[in-house]
């Protein structure tokens, strides 16, 4: 498995491929299909999750977007028609896109009383802004579907979304649980940031989401803020699998807090989708919940988690790895890494540079360019 040490490589390697192999043949053998979510309730989660019936969600923006604490439910049920949009245009199904331009334009015509009644009095003006933006957007697309226009179509479907990402981020009144108090000493990321990264072949754009891993992200951008990433190497790359990076030069393995000359360690914090606070400490496995599934998911290419020793779930540090999602391989709602790792982000954009990044690579810099109001620096314990 994924370890933050250089010894069990080899290891890590036939552990992780003999368990992809296992994935692929009991997908293959059950005829499964991958779907990641259960639809949740409203009176027991702090996520309303309308969520589309079918494949999983490959798409790191749709995920983080569906990752927001939030229950207003006409909102993620036309969020749910837009993302479906992306499915239709694979086999080019103009009809079904039409359907679901007009469920969702319903939706943000004869509900948008129910859709500002989770927005804040003080956002109340500029989300119904957005809500007439968007009903023009739709008109546009309405256009451009009866034109078969796949890119453009492609286009107004991504913009519309992004819309609608601004009217769920004002939603989220305040964050939705404390962190146990055996970790509220280490840094947090309360909310999500962005992240900036510049390598030897181009950039790449992350978003963390401390929504779901307020310790590891917040981890994450304090050694981002601290410079720790810059002038690292990717230390292995697997393809089809990974690209890992974060080992500190010398004989450290991970980072060493200068305040205390002592190695910072994380835990394993994986948030199960219709819980109120991550599991902390313990796989989902060796916790009896195989069977569920994490909001942040191992299901998108980019998707971004902490390594750490196989034998010791709170051993992460610093090194993480970018998952390289190989659908035939890794069929998502299936791949056995999800609860056995912290994932805390996706990349959103340069995942073409993600493809050509191998072992040698180099981080040229890190940088927080949005969220950093969010992020709340280690406490002395």
């Amino acid at each position: 498995m994924l370890a933050s040490t250089k010894k069990i490589t080899n290891l890590w390697q036939r552990g992780l491929k003999a368990a992809l192999l296992v994935v692929l043949m009991t997908s293959l053998s059950l005829g499964l299909s991958a779907a990641w979510w259960d639809g949740g309730n409203s009176s027991t989660t702090n996520r309303t999750s309308v969520l589309p019936q079918g494949n999983a969600i490959t798409d790191g923006k749709a995920l983080l977007r569906y990752a927001l604490p939030i229950k207003n439910r006409a909102i993620r049920e036309a969020q749910s028609s837009l993302e479906d949009i992306g499915q239709q245009l694979r086999g080019k199904r103009w009809s079904s896109i039409t359907s679901d331009i007009t469920k969702a334009a319903g939706i943000f015509t004869n509900r948008e009383a129910d859709i500002l009644e989770d927005i804040p009095e003080s956002q109340q003006a500029n989300a119904s802004a957005i809500l007439d933006q968007i009903k023009e957007e739709i008109g546009t697309l309405r256009s451009i579907v009866e034109a078969e226009d796949k890119p453009a179509t492609q286009d107004g479907r991504d913009r519309l979304l992004g819309l609608v990402g601004q009217l769920e981020k004002m939603m989220v009144a305040e964050f939705p649980y404390q962190v146990p108090a055996e970790y509220s000493h280490l840094p947090q990321l309360l909310g999500r940031a962005t992240v900036a990264v510049e390598t030897n072949k181009g950039n790449l754009t992350v978003v963390l989401d401390g929504y779901s891993a307020p310790v590891t992200s917040g981890n994450f951008v304090d050694l981002v803020q601290r410079g720790f990433y810059d002038g690292l190497e990717f230390i292995r790359s697997e393809d089809f699998y990974v690209l890992q990076t974060g080992d500190p030069v010398g004989p450290d393995q991970g980072f060493i807090d200068p305040d205390t000359g002592e190695y910072r360690n994380i835990p394993l914090e994986v948030l199960v989708r219709g819980d109120i606070q991550p599991t902390y400490g313990i796989t989902l496995e060796e916790a009896g919940r195989f069977r569920e599934q994490p909001v942040l998911p191992f299901s998108a290419f980019g998707t971004v988690a902490m390594a750490r020793p196989e034998d010791d779930p709170d051993g992460g540090s610093s090194q993480f790895f970018f998952f390289l999602f190989e659908p035939e391989l890794t069929p998502a709602g299936l791949n056995l890494l999800d609860g056995r790792y912290s994932v805390f982000g996706y990349v959103v954009e340069g995942k073409e540079i993600l493809e050509k990044l191998k072992q040698g690579d180099q981080i040229l810099s890190m940088k927080v360019v949005q969220g950093i109001e969010n992020f709340v620096p280690a406490q002395a314990s």
